[in-house]
């Protein structure tokens, strides 16, 4: 009899740590990895099929660049979003459709960014301002400092209305980095694609290990984004 409880309470004993073990892989399978945590978007354009998207840059009057900074930062916002979000390069609309028609109107600094989506038959715009942008060479070293800071906001050409951000600032993005070599152009190009980067991932749910960037500008809060 005795032996009889001896087997069955290490039957028993044997039962409980089988079954905790197992709850123990099912909740490490029930867990998602790191690379399958994601983001929400802040608004999906993923779910915009077949509407078109107009890129917007405005760049103040008194800031003077020895490269077209409007059409470098465009195109780098438009590789982003074909990259990132999958938008069809067919509803995307060229800088050059942009240039001829600021070209062609004399008010168009006065237009909104609404109207101006609406003449060229976006159904979005995404504003982009430039508000400071520096790129300068170290003692002719041949190595580069970069500064480039944006505000944006997304407007829908149907109402007018801003629908990104939902507060009422827009979205401020900066990027910066220390030293970089190759010359202007390649200071530029990492400058307005690191930018172009940190435009993108609002647009989809991006994965959390590949929301932060490391030329950008850290502001206080940054690193909690989505938590740790």
């Amino acid at each position: 009899m005795v032996k009889k409880i001896e087997k069955l309470t290490v039957f028993f004993v044997l039962a409980a740590v089988s079954f905790c073990g197992g709850c123990g892989i099912l909740g490490v399978v029930g867990t998602p990895r790191q690379h399958e945590i994601k983001i929400p978007a802040e608004y999906d354009l993923t779910k915009q099929k077949n509407r078109k998207v107009l890129v917007l840059v405005e760049q103040p009057g008194w800031l003077s660049t020895q490269v077209n900074l409007r059409y470098y930062l465009t195109e780098a916002i438009h590789r982003s979003l074909m990259a990132q979000v999958k938008v069809k390069p067919e509803y995307i609309l060229s800088y050059k459709q942009l240039s001829e028609f600021r070209s062609s109107k004399d008010d168009f600094l006065s237009l909104s960014p609404a109207e101006v989506g609406t003449a060229l038959g976006a159904d979005v715009v995404l504003l982009v301002a430039i508000e400071d942008y520096q790129v300068s060479e170290l003692a002719e070293s041949g190595v580069y400092n970069g500064f480039l800071s944006v505000q944006e906001a997304l407007f829908e050409t149907a109402t007018g209305k801003k629908v990104w951000p939902e507060s009422e600032e827009n979205k401020s993005i900066k990027v910066n980095f220390e030293t970089g070599e190759h010359g202007q152009e390649a200071a530029v190009e990492r400058l307005v694609s690191s930018c172009a980067y940190c435009t993108s991932r609002y647009f989809y749910n991006c994965p959390k290990y590949k929301f932060k960037t490391f030329d950008e500008q850290k502001d206080i809060g940054w690193d909690t984004i989505g938590g740790e």
